[in-house]
């Protein structure tokens, strides 16, 4: 990020191919390339206010990619490539409208800009026609042009109401943003203040790091807690100094952080819960849904080394398929780089998975909208998201009730799913069919959400009093409320063991009964935690086991 304000250029690199090839890079003016680019993407016979509103996005777009250093932070030479797959065109020598040179020549040091963002909006365009996207429609600005839209007005139909156009912006020469050499306790200055102004910005995002009250471009103690918790969470030597390393990912975190936050104020919430499935996608599409998964494969990019960063084109290319089946690699999924139904989810699991342990729990509330009834009968067969839905309910219920068995998460209704459902509706007193009427699916969605409101609730705070052998909870039924489950604190205490040790051979399963099964489960978390194995659960032992419980709820959503 040049700086913390973004100017316009003097001059811009341009990579004359895709960014990996062995292609020449040429510096030419900016506002010689903007000149360049419209006479190559836009016709001078259109109406003034089209080409304006095309010209003022791919300002903006250029601009973005050298505010943000989207290249240069990942190792590249150059600014922004000539291939309109990830960037824009540019050809070499050619020849530029008039018309175009002299729209440029007023507006080139104009971009636009997303309310509350700093960075250049990164205004995705295409055509309109072949290729059709979430923003703005080349041929589509003559459509509006001609129906009398001005400039502006043509901007905020495609990009939102909250985008504005930024003018009279300086125009200096500006370099990498690295300043050449780690930045520690005890230095000053504006490289300072611009490492402060990105800690606090993604801190939004990941509450663990500490807010820096004073952004002053002093970097004092507080400065350099904070770089360390950074360094912490993304995996960087934990120095408290930015180096080359630390600079270029709070860069690129602040970029990812501000594309979501963008995708989120247009409406987009491909994040949220409220997310569906596209159908499968597969090398050959393109659209709305290539483009959504591809913002999803570069935020895990930051987070899986393996899983290489695509151009977010909307185009369903090789490099999407390479990337697809990484993570596929990753999380043990068939390797055939197609986005079925499994890998999708998969994907925004992650997502959410990195946002919840990050302490961004508004982002997924941990009281999720109740799902509909799909309005018809689940049963042998039957596929589709509902029937996926249904077997991670199952699953999520599974750990806390032994007499559920878990089923693999398909969305294929098969005999593990029917049985997992017949235990079910034994333990909530419905018919055992084995089939999912719309009662049975909304009694199993009750229980599910308050288990996952419950994590919360129910086991967060010490009974007042000690647990141990001998004692048992009031209520022995299976729990259907948080109320329910609040008042059982020996039921919670083994619950929250059997998650935290799910993956070892301990026996036991949640009853409300300290009998000497969950003693001895008690004293090996004692033994493995460092207090005392007395078996009995003090309130030492109970806020042990209440935090490894959400550091697993954390590591593993």
């Amino acid at each position: 990020m040049p700086d913390i304000a973004p100017v316009i250029p003097d001059f811009i690199t341009v990579h004359l191919g895709a960014p990996s090839s062995n292609a020449p890079n040429v510096r030419v003016p900016f506002i010689d390339y903007i000149k360049n680019v419209a006479s190559s993407e836009i016709y001078p016979t259109w109406p003034e206010s089209a080409l304006r509103a095309n010209i003022y996005a791919q300002i903006s777009f250029a601009l973005n990619k050298i505010y943000t250093e989207f290249y240069r932070s990942r190792g590249y030479d150059f600014d922004i490539t000539n291939t309109t797959q990830f960037d824009q065109a540019y050809v070499q020598g050619r020849d530029i409208f008039s018309d175009i040179s002299d729209i440029v020549d007023e507006i080139f040091d104009s971009y636009l800009r997303r309310n509350g963002a700093v960075e250049p909006l990164a205004s995705q365009f295409c055509n309109g026609t072949t290729v059709t996207c979430d923003g703005l429609s080349q041929w589509g600005t003559v459509s509006l042009a001609n129906q009398g839209f001005l400039p502006f007005q043509i901007i905020r139909y495609y990009y939102g109401d909250d985008v504005n156009i930024i003018s009279d912006v300086p125009v200096q020469s500006i370099g990498e943003s690295y300043p050449g050499s780690p930045i520690g306790l005890g230095d000053v200055g504006p490289d300072v203040q611009r490492i402060q102004v990105l800690l606090n910005a993604i801190s939004t995002n990941y509450p663990a790091i500490p807010k820096l009250a004073n952004v002053d471009g002093i970097f004092g103690s507080r400065t350099e807690s904070a770089v360390r918790k950074f360094q912490e969470i993304f995996n960087l030597t934990p120095d408290g100094v930015v180096g080359r390393a630390t600079w270029y990912k709070l860069n690129n975190l602040f970029t990812g952080i501000n594309r979501l936050n963008e995708l989120n104020a247009r409406g987009d919430v491909i994040f949220g819960l409220s997310l569906e499935y596209p159908d499968a996608l597969r090398e050959g599409d393109t659209g709305q849904g290539v483009l959504t998964l591809q913002l999803m494969i570069n935020f895990l990019s930051e987070y899986y080394d393996t899983v290489p960063q695509v151009a977010e084109d909307g185009v369903y290319g090789p490099s999407t398929t390479s990337a697809v089946a990484a993570f596929q690699r990753v999380y043990g999924l068939p390797v055939d780089g197609v986005v079925g139904p499994l890998t999708w989810e998969s994907m925004y699991n992650a997502i959410k998975g990195i946002y919840i342990a990050n302490g961004n729990l508004s982002e997924f509330s941990t009281a999720p909208a109740f799902a509909p009834y799909p309005g018809m009968p689940l049963t042998i067969g039957t596929r589709g998201n509902a029937v996926m839905t249904l077997q991670n309910h199952i699953n999520d219920v599974a750990p806390v009730f032994a007499q559920v068995t878990p089923v693999n998460a398909t969305g294929n209704y098969g005999l593990n799913t029917k049985t997992a459902v017949s235990e079910l509706q034994s333990q909530l007193n419905l018919p055992q069919n084995g089939s999912v009427d719309e009662n049975t699916w909304n009694s199993i969605e009750r229980l599910h959400q308050n288990i996952e409101r419950s994590s919360g609730a129910a086991f967060g705070q010490f009974p007042g009093y000690n647990l141990q052998e001998g004692m048992q909870d009031e209520v022995r039924s299976i729990a259907i409320t948080v109320e329910e489950l609040t008042g059982r604190p020996i039921y919670s205490v083994q619950y929250m063991l059997r998650i935290i040790n799910r993956d070892k051979d301990l026996p036991g399963i949640p009853d409300g009964i300290f009998g000497s099964q969950t003693t001895e489960r008690v004293m090996t978390f004692q033994r493995e935690n460092n207090l005392n194995p007395t078996g009995i659960v003090d309130i030492e032992t109970f806020d042990a086991i209440k935090i490894a419980y959400d550091e697993d709820l954390f590591t593993d959503n």
